[in-house]
């Protein structure tokens, strides 16, 4: 189901390459299947898209503390919040504060 669902992606995103949900969508279903080097490329490629896609920056914070990069989640964690911030969407800012508070 999930290679489905990511080849229909795929094709989505052929016809819209600049979508930040298509990106944000493909960057899920690598994340699903264990492909996390994938999934954060797709997420780095959504955020590059789109600096407040505040939820990408959730996933990476998650998906680098999944593959063990404490560090590099901390970061996501740290850039989600202030992009959260500056959007005004302080129930994704808090959602991210406790999980890097969770990493102390």
């Amino acid at each position: 189901m999930t290679n489905d669902r990511l080849a229909k992606l795929n094709q989505l995103l052929a016809k819209t390459p600049d979508d930040p949900f298509l990106l944000y969508a493909i960057a899920l279903e690598h994340k699903k299947s264990g492909n996390l080097a994938e999934a954060l490329r797709q997420l780095q490629l959504t955020l590059q898209k789109d600096p407040a896609y505040i939820a990408a920056y959730l996933q990476m914070g998650q998906t680098h503390v999944q593959a063990g990069d404490i560090a590099a989640g901390r970061l996501a964690f740290t850039d989600g919040i202030a992009a959260a911030r500056k959007k005004g969407d302080t129930h994704a800012a808090s959602e991210m504060e406790q999980m890097l508070g969770m990493l102390r």
